[in-house]
């Protein structure tokens, strides 16, 4: 196995965007992201890192809606074929269903943004580690 610093690689992408999933610091993986819904921190309160650099802008809700609508797609061909429910249901609970999700998936989608920026400096992260 070969040193990551050697080759300048001492930020890694994969562990970096797994924390950002968690909405966890992407440096250390244990600091907490968000000090708000969708507000990252400024610093990491466990490393301190400096996290106010990102720029996630429509990057989060792009990948977000991506998903969603797929998954909703999918739920729309299979509830149609199977069960053929009465359409004002079906629109309800789908509506309902991509409201849940696009809430469940907009933090992590950012932590995701956030820990590629961080890995790859970007933007201001290009500070030494």
């Amino acid at each position: 196995m070969t040193d990551a610093s050697q080759y300048g690689d001492d930020r890694p992408t994969k562990p970096a965007v797994l924390n950002g999933l968690r909405c966890r610091c992407p440096k250390c993986g244990t600091g907490k992201l968000f000090d708000r819904y969708l507000h990252v921190a400024d610093t990491c309160p466990d490393c301190g890192e400096e996290l106010y650099h990102h720029r996630a802008d429509d990057g989060p809700a792009y990948l977000t809606i991506l998903i969603v609508a797929h998954v909703i797609g999918f739920a729309i061909h299979i509830m149609w074929v199977v069960w053929r429910p009465d359409p004002m249901m079906m629109a309800t609970s789908l509506s309902l269903g991509a409201i849940v999700m696009s809430l469940a998936l907009l933090p992590p989608m950012k932590g995701l943004m956030v820990g590629v920026q961080w890995s790859r400096r970007m933007h201001g992260f290009s500070k030494a580690a």
